[in-house]
Parts: structure tokens; C-alpha cells; sequence
């Protein structure tokens, strides 16, 4: 879209990124279904190579459906530019790539997706990486945390799988604070809930495989750039202030201001690992997008009723949800996620362990799939499941403990979730 008046998040989700294509007039933005383009002659080949010239080489980088969908998401969260990636896990590494280096560390919420604690306490060691975990809640113990090797501070805006909301700004002051950058994960809550670049975020990252693509059809992951960080301003980020060897000594802080993280983001990130999504993704994705705004309405009334009714059940002991008035998480709900607290959120079932898996066992309408933010209402048991190699310390510090299920509430006819989930508990406690 052309610079011009504002626009509003309903026209942005679905114009953003979106022109009808120069070749046919085609409106909806095709799959362009290819791994090359034509250079128009040598010295344009060059200047793309040389980052002189924005445009297409090779679809392990730059695909123009993809392109359109990293300026899609990047407009909705009101950031400079966007990588998308093959998945979530593959947007946090993107994330990290440019900022760590070995012997350095990431300071982490406890309360993170069991996958992204074991990719950030396991995996990233391989790296030289390492991450500190740290309740979010407790900002004296994050500020204390951080030390000369910290590159980063991680946390989820709405944490899966418990719903609990993050106080964004308190957080952003302590990692202004120090100098380094906050990542945000804003899966849970979309751009149309939260905007965390609002809050004082760098980056944002994405799972586009839940809420922004909304049917379960395809895996996705995107970075935001927000554009508002100095990597220039210290020694702590070479990789963006400092001369690059892959490109003649170009220094992308200079060269790209607040586009560099960007840039490096595609001709670092993606040249060297690799983590492309596909074209087709991007135009599920892309789609699914232009009625976020709808869903996720439908998706927070659905989760007010049902956490509702829940929290008023027996057979329960509990519900997490940010959008009841019990939540020590509600204050937050009007600063940072005011267009309500999502669809996530966790129960803790009387009978414990077995109980749960009953529960699970004997839902109807309710789908047991290691997933959220479809339009129809998932459930899992986190501790037998996505939280499966976490400690049992882990797992309670997660909120996702041996008699918790997470609910991810659809956008299907709240009185019947309602239904299946009474006759379920009836079973499952029994």
C-alpha cells in the first residue's frame, strides 16, 4: 500500500503486502512456485548479489509470495520488516543468529512452550549458547540475571500454555536498561491482541503456524524487525555493527540503519541456514491472515465463556485465563492486550494425572493435536506431550504440570464446547 492516510488493522490484514500482480492483474497474490528469476544482465546479477539492488535470486532468500507475507505480518505489528521462516523454532534462532556468539547468553521466561525451553537449555549449546531462566514476574531477578555476556531477553507475550500476560513494558525498561535487545514471542496473542513493538520490543516472533494462519494447514515463522535498536551503539553485536568478510566489509548497520537486522536476517540467515518457507505456506498464511481480526473476536468471547463457566466447575481446581477477574495476570489485560487475553489458557482437573488423560480421551468436539490457534478447539496434556523432556521443576515453573490440560479455544458454538467439556469432565472424574 502507498504512504497516504492510516490505516486501520482491519484494511491492513487484508491489503498489506498485496498488489495486484504487474504480469496478469491478478488480485489475490499468487504462489509463485519457483526456485529462480532471470537476471536482466550481468551487472544487475551482480548488484543483487553485492545487496547494492533489492529484488529476486534465488527462493532459499527472496520469493515474491513470501515477500508479501513478511510485509503483511511486519505492517500488523508496526515494525520496519519481516523474515519469515519455515517454522517458529526456526524465527527463534533467526532471532538469535545475529546477535549471539559462543560463551554468550539469552535471558528467558520461565513460563515459555515446553519445545522453545528445551531448544533454548539443550539445543543451543551446540552453539556455545546458553540460556538463563528467569520468573518474568519477578523483575529484580531479571535485571540481576543479566550480565556482560547477555545478548538478549526473551519472553512470550502470552505464555503458552498457560495464558499468563507479560508485563511488556517493565520488561523492555529493564533491557533498554542494560543495552540489549527484547524478543518478544507474539504467537499466542497476534499482532490484533498485542502489539509488542508498542511496549518497547526489538524483535517479535512468530509461530505463523497457529493463530496468523488459523486452520492447521500449514508450518510457518516470522521475525519483526521493530528498526528502533542502535546496533552500532557498543561492541556487543559485531555481526551487525561490524565490517562483514561475505560482503566486502560492509558494515549492514551503516549500510541498512533500521532495515540492518533485516537484511542480515536474508543475506546471512537464510543464505547460510537455510530455514525457507515455501510459497505455498506464505499464501495459506497470507490468507488466513485477512480475517485474523474476525477470529480472534470470536476466539476471546468463546475463551470468556468457556474459562467462565469452568472456573465456576467442581470438578475443577482451577483456570489460568488471563480474562477472568480472579487472573493476578487481569491488570495487565487492558495495557497490554487490550482487545482481550486470547484463547489459551490451562485447567487443572481434580484426579490429577489421570484425570486429565481421561479428560482428553473423551472430548467429542475438542481435538487432541499438538497445536493452538486453529479454528477449532484443541487440547492437550502438556506434561505427557510438548512438555515431555522438561523436569518436573520445569514443567510447574511452565504452568504445565502432571494435572493440567491446555485448552486452545475455537471459534465453534460456545455453548457446545461447553457441553463436551462437561460430559468429558463427568467421565474424566468419575
Amino acid at each position: 500500500m502507498t504512504d497516504g492516510p492510516t490505516y486501520g488493522f482491519d484494511t491492513l490484514q487484508v491489503h498489506a503486502g498485496a498488489r495486484p500482480d504487474p504480469a496478469t492483474g491478478a488480485r489475490q497474490v499468487p504462489i509463485y512456485q519457483t526456485t529462480a528469476y532471470v537476471f536482466r544482465d550481468a551487472d544487475h546479477a551482480a548488484a543483487l548479489f553485492n545487496l547494492q539492488e533489492v529484488g529476486y535470486i534465488y527462493s532459499r532468500l527472496t520469493n515474491p509470495t513470501v515477500a508479501a507475507l513478511q510485509e503483511r505480518i511486519a505492517t500488523l505489528e508496526g515494525g520496519v520488516g519481516g523474515v519469515c521462516c519455515s517454522s517458529g523454532h526456526a524465527a527463534q534462532i533467526m532471532a538469535l543468529f545475529p546477535l549471539m556468539e559462543p560463551g554468550r547468553n539469552i535471558i528467558a521466561s520461565t513460563r515459555l512452550y515446553g519445545g522453545t525451553i528445551t531448544q533454548f537449555s539443550q539445543t543451543i549449546k551446540r552453539f556455545g549458547w546458553s540460556a538463563k531462566f528467569v520468573d518474568f514476574d519477578d523483575l529484580d531477578a531479571v535485571k540481576a540475571a543479566i550480565d556482560d555476556d547477555t545478548r538478549a531477553v526473551f519472553c512470550e507475550a502470552i505464555a503458552n500454555p498457560g495464558g499468563h500476560i507479560t508485563d511488556l513494558d517493565a520488561i523492555s525498561a529493564i533491557s533498554d536498561a542494560a543495552g540489549i535487545p527484547l524478543i518478544v514471542d507474539n504467537t499466542s496473542a497476534t499482532p490484533y491482541l498485542c502489539r509488542p513493538i508498542e511496549h518497547g520490543a526489538t524483535l517479535v516472533v512468530h509461530s505463523t503456524t497457529k493463530y496468523l494462519t488459523g486452520n492447521g494447514t500449514v508450518t510457518g515463522g516470522c521475525v519483526v524487525d521493530s528498526g528502533k535498536f542502535d546496533w552500532a551503539a557498543n561492541d556487543k553485536f559485531p555481526s551487525l555493527s561490524q565490517p562483514e568478510p561475505a560482503y566486502h566489509g560492509m558494515k549492514f548497520a551503516e549500510t541498512f540503519g533500521p532495515l540492518a537486522f533485516t537484511f542480515h536476517g536474508i543475506a546471512i540467515g537464510l543464505r547460510d541456514l537455510g530455514m525457507t518457507m515455501n510459497p505455498q505456506a506464505a499464501h495459506y498464511t497470507l490468507m488466513g491472515i485477512e480475517t485474523l481480526s474476525l477470529r480472534m473476536d470470536r476466539h476471546v468471547e468463546n475463551a470468556v465463556k468457556v474459562a467462565t463457566w469452568l472456573e465456576n466447575d467442581p470438578r475443577v481446581d482451577y483456570v489460568t485465563y488471563a480474562g477472568l477477574a480472579s487472573s493476578p495476570y487481569n491488570k495487565l489485560v487492558a495495557k497490554i492486550c487490550p482487545k482481550g487475553a486470547g484463547g489459551l489458557f490451562t485447567i487443572a482437573v481434580k484426579g490429577g494425572y489421570d484425570s486429565c488423560v481421561k479428560l482428553v480421551d473423551s472430548l467429542e468436539i475438542f481435538s487432541h493435536v499438538a497445536n493452538l490457534g486453529d479454528t477449532r478447539s484443541l487440547i492437550i496434556h502438556s506434561a505427557s506431550t510438548t512438555h515431555r523432556q522438561l523436569t518436573a521443576a520445569q514443567q510447574e515453573a511452565a504452568g504445565a504440570g502432571p494435572g493440567i490440560v491446555r485448552l486452545s479455544i475455537g471459534i465453534e458454538d460456545a455453548d457446545d464446547l461447553i457441553a463436551d467439556l462437561d460430559q468429558a469432565l463427568a467421565k474424566a472424574t468419575a
